[in-house]
């Protein structure tokens, strides 16, 4: 599943042919180079690492991992499955005419960080009553029985750590591809922040 790696810069929206407004989020796709191929017979399976963005002040032997591909060291690297890797040499260039209008493509990232939240926040309990004197109004309440089964059920919803998890959502539509500016406009929100490192792969 080839694709691209990308950063999300933020949403906005656009007209289609038949003047609806169509919300997208613009992410920066590219462009990316090949760093290394993965083979079957000495990897295990076949595969091209992908690099996206300058690394400013790479150590040493960060620089080293770029000298068989002969490209500037990337920040970001990713690794994508082909079925052929005879298609990819080291050091090609790939951009965002890899992708076409009204294309299907699978967008992965990291949703955003909330932080450590309560269960109301974090699994949509509805709480205690917001009457005067109350005083449970955002706790979970009872989170299991006393001697049967003596134990609190797993997947119980509790306080903890909120957002921060890889995401993917699958069948977004590409709306535009901006050639010259290596731009994706892709109809709908996708997960993350602003500047927020993206896989888009084609579906």
């Amino acid at each position: 599943m080839l694709g691209l790696i990308g950063k999300k810069l933020n949403m906005t929206q656009i007209f289609d042919d038949n003047g609806n407004v169509v919300p997208v989020t613009v992410v920066v796709c590219g462009p990316c180079y090949v760093i290394q191929k993965k083979t079957k017979e000495k990897e295990g399976y076949n595969a091209i690492q992908l690099g996206f963005e300058d690394k400013k002040k790479p150590n040493r032997p960060y620089a080293g991992h770029f000298k068989n591909s002969k490209v500037v060291p990337k920040r970001k690297l990713t690794e994508f499955r082909v079925e052929d890797i005879a298609n990819f040499e080291c050091g090609q260039k790939l951009t965002v005419e890899l992708f076409k209008e009204e294309e299907k493509v699978r967008v992965t990232g990291f949703s955003k960080g909330r932080g450590f939240s309560g269960v109301v926040k974090k699994c949509g309990y509805s709480g205690g009553p917001e009457s005067h004197g109350s005083m449970s109004h955002a706790v979970p309440g009872s989170i299991g029985g006393t001697t049967d089964p003596g134990r609190v059920w797993k997947g119980k919803g509790l306080p903890g750590r909120y957002g921060g998890d890889k995401t993917c959502i699958k069948n977004l539509t590409v709306v535009k591809v901006d050639i010259e500016n290596n731009r994706l406009f892709i109809k709908g929100a996708v997960p993350g922040a602003r500047n927020g490192y993206l896989l888009i792969k084609k579906t």
